[in-house]
């Protein structure tokens, strides 16, 4: 079977670069930590993905902490002074979501946690244009700022010194690096507690020996992002994108596509079909050849609606009839031909099997 994957958001195809740069870094013997030769070998590789991450999301190489995910310098929220409130954007990612807490002391401090572009929805959303709506008595309070960029890095422009932000969140398989290496974006002069005690890496932030293989996948893949981000491919990838939305919406007026008309991510849709639950959608299309997803892939085999569709204000049976489209380069358009045509049809059987 020739099978098609269309779920770049749970985690995209290793690029060629960052498989080249970890085979390099294999046969690099030294600890950066060691002061021989062989440790500042390591040190400098090390250092060069550490420039190539700061360069992709547009901050100084010094505020680039490495982890081992999103998830990990999400985490961050739980190191902030003793009496800090944490604010969570309502459609935001459940690492964020995990460290919500608001005792609403007029003494104690605010951090707002928010997501840049929603996994699932793809919608963009920054958070002084989201205080104009209800989220206005929040950003007001904040003394803090986390944004999560997972799904933005490397697919639209950002600068992470020209955001505004104090801290921000990234994961290098959702632009072509390995899976269990991240980064914790933080500014320059915010003092954080440690992830970890010990030999005082990355800056006394969080010690243990850093993963060098997956550092320097990471930053040959940052690299490469930025350098595609640059020459326009993520433009033809919305392109095919809209074409699809386009053969899916046609296919049925049921059809509801989230985020049609919003700033969104350029490879994302997020299709409501009502009447067709979303996780035998998924099921339907893996056995006809096709990877798609019913929300995010952290929250895969937890059978239940959509917290960012409620959220949104869809009702529960709707949010449980959505999927996940998300595609990359090299997704062509008769590809999504394809697949438009195998859902459309699966859809209507589905219809007519409930009428």
């Amino acid at each position: 079977m020739n099978r098609l994957y269309l779920d770049w958001n749970a985690t995209a195809p290793l690029r060629p670069e960052a498989k080249a740069a970890m085979a390099g870094a294999m046969e690099v013997v030294g600890n950066p930590s060691s002061v021989h030769a062989e440790g500042r070998a390591a040190k400098a590789l090390m250092e060069r993905a550490r420039a190539q991450v700061a360069a992709a999301v547009g901050c100084a190489p010094d505020n680039v902490i490495f982890t081992s995910g999103a998830t990990e310098a999400a985490s961050v929220l739980s190191r902030l002074p003793q009496g800090y409130d944490v604010l969570v954007d309502p459609t935001a990612h459940d690492c964020l979501w995990a460290h919500f807490r608001s005792g609403g002391g007029a003494e104690s401090g605010h951090t707002l946690a928010w997501g840049l572009a929603n996994n699932e929805t793809g919608i963009i959303t920054e958070p002084k244009r989201a205080a104009e709506g209800g989220w206005e008595y929040y950003s007001r309070r904040a003394d803090w700022l986390l944004l999560d960029i997972v799904q933005a890095v490397g697919k639209v422009p950002f600068s992470f010194a020209w955001s505004g932000a104090d801290m921000a969140i990234v994961s290098a398989h959702k632009f072509g690096g390995p899976k269990g290496i991240g980064a914790l974006i933080l500014r320059s002069g915010l003092d954080i507690q440690p992830y970890a005690l010990g030999g005082g890496q990355e800056m006394g932030r969080r010690a243990g020996t850093e993963n060098l293989i997956g550092i320097a996948g990471m930053g040959a893949a940052a690299e490469a992002a930025a350098r595609d981000l640059a020459n326009g491919v993520w433009d033809e990838v919305a392109e095919v994108r809209n074409i699809l939305e386009s053969e899916l919406s046609a296919g049925s007026n049921k059809t509801i596509s989230v985020g049609n008309g919003l700033p969104r991510l350029p490879n994302t849709l997020c299709l409501i079909a009502p009447g067709w639950k979303g996780e035998t959608q998924v099921m339907a299309m893996d056995l006809a050849g096709f990877a798609v997803s019913a929300g995010s892939a952290c929250s895969s085999g937890k059978v239940r609606p959509s917290r960012v569709l409620t959220a949104m204000g869809f009702d529960e049976a709707l949010a449980a009839q959505a999927i996940r489209v998300s595609i990359g380069p090299g997704v062509t358009k008769d590809d999504v031909g394809r697949f438009a045509k195998t859902w459309t049809a699966a859809y209507a059987k589905a219809l007519a099997r409930a009428a």
